[in-house]
């Protein structure tokens, strides 16, 4: 079995090589392609893999390339991870946004429309070249805003599906807090791409017991914590958010707090320089501990399960993933993407099919309606560009919603991503 992960330089990809390496009896990866332009940091983490599965005592051959075409050929998926404009682009993200008071984030507001614009196109590109090279593989989109770029690559009639660690995530903390195996807990998880809740944390699968209520009873105060909300949020929701709700439930103590600190990309971009440092090493054979602060938890171990249901026998039938609504959703279109638990390995093997979801309280599904429509108009400036249609994008998003705040939001945007942008 061929892979290839296209964004291969980045710092986060030993975290992915370790999964491959220690979950290789789960997914039987032969050959790994890891493919990024940056020659320099490709080289370095492409011996520190090669390392990594030589620890590990796995046979696969590990190889690097500049070269999309040739490295895609041939391969049964690929894994997109790639940051367009780099970390420069994300301090960016983080910081005009919170000019005009509005939160400054990579993947939701103003800042998670400026890196859709900037990444649907070139995901597309590569997309298109993948469906060339190898037309029967799979596209594992990680590369944010996952729900936008997965619906770009499924309009665009690509066999993709989107893939977030957040229910991973939160599959692990709750099962370490109920003293279970992870494999033992499914979450009634939807929503949209990093605007989810769980509805229920089930023993055993989608039909257990549901042991949210308990759990927030017993272990409230740990998970708000986490959550950084008010325990007072969890009770009367009823429910576990996503994390990135706080952008929408607290927004302005957010903002208030991002302008008294340094961004997480001045953050990450100081710790990609440690991390590079130490892959560097030749000596090193194993992810270093600092990588866990990079971000990005358990992925490796979601891409190996995702990868291994769709590929082969491997992996869990049903997962989290980003996928067509297809009236899973009945308030949505069939056509938006939501991330919900779905059915991965199907018998003509077409790919997630989502299982259905309990009518949803209209305090979700109003939010969820909200930012459906807010993705619509985003997904079209990303396709056709134009300065009007960003504004529009803008004004529609629920943290926005203010014409004088979208026009200042658009201005803003445009001036810092021209040279990403060739119609700005």
């Amino acid at each position: 079995m061929k892979l290839a992960v296209v964004g291969g330089g980045s710092t986060y990809t030993p975290e992915l090589i370790d999964g491959f390496a220690r979950l290789r009896d789960t997914l039987p990866v032969s050959e790994l392609v890891l493919i990024d332009p940056a020659t320099e940091r490709l080289e370095l983490i492409g011996a520190l893999a090669r390392r990594i599965f030589a620890r590990q005592d796995h046979a696969g051959k590990v190889t690097t390339t500049t070269d999309l075409d040739a490295g895609v050929a041939g391969a049964d998926a690929v894994l997109l991870q790639l940051r367009v404009g780099g970390q420069a682009a994300r301090l960016q993200d983080e910081t005009w946004p919170l000019e005009c008071g509005c939160v400054g984030q990579e993947t939701t507001g103003a800042g998670g429309l400026a890196k859709a614009l900037r990444t649907v196109p070139v995901v597309l590109d590569i997309a298109e070249r993948v469906r060339r090279a190898s037309p029967d593989a799979w596209i594992i989109d990680f590369t944010n805003p996952v729900g936008i770029v997965t619906r770009a690559l499924l309009r665009a009639g690509h066999k993709a599906v989107g893939l977030c660690n957040v229910a991973i995530g939160l599959q692990r903390k709750f099962a370490a807090l109920l003293d279970l195996a992870p494999a033992d807990v499914h979450l009634d998880h939807v929503g949209l791409n990093h605007l989810t809740w769980e509805l229920g944390v089930r023993r055993g699968g989608p039909d257990g017991e549901d042991l949210l209520p308990g759990l927030l009873a017993a272990h409230g105060e740990a998970v708000a914590s986490d959550l950084r909300l008010p325990r007072a949020v969890l009770d009367r929701l009823g429910v576990v958010p996503s994390y990135y709700l706080r952008y929408f439930y607290s927004h302005d103590e957010v903002v208030r707090e991002l302008g008294t600190k340094p961004s997480r990309a001045a953050e990450v971009a100081a710790m990609e320089r440690e991390l590079l440092a130490l892959y560097a090493d030749p000596g090193l054979d194993e992810k270093p501990a600092l990588l866990a602060k990079r971000g990005g938890a358990f992925y490796s171990e979601a891409a190996v399960d995702l990868a291994a249901a769709l590929l082969g026998d491997g992996g869990t039938d049903v997962q989290v993933v980003n996928t067509y609504n297809n009236g899973t959703l009945p308030f949505l279109p069939d056509d938006a993407v939501v991330e919900v638990q779905a059915r991965v390995r199907t018998a003509d093997g077409s790919g997630p099919v989502p299982l259905p979801v309990p009518r949803l309280d209209p305090l979700f599904a109003g939010l969820i309606s909200h930012v459906t429509a807010y993705e619509d108009l985003a997904l079209d400036a990303a396709l056709r560009g134009g300065r009007e249609r960003v504004f529009k994008a803008l004004l529609a998003h629920p943290l926005v919603g203010q014409y004088d705040l979208a026009e200042g939001l658009a201005d803003r945007l445009l001036a810092h991503n021209k040279e990403h942008l060739p119609w700005a």
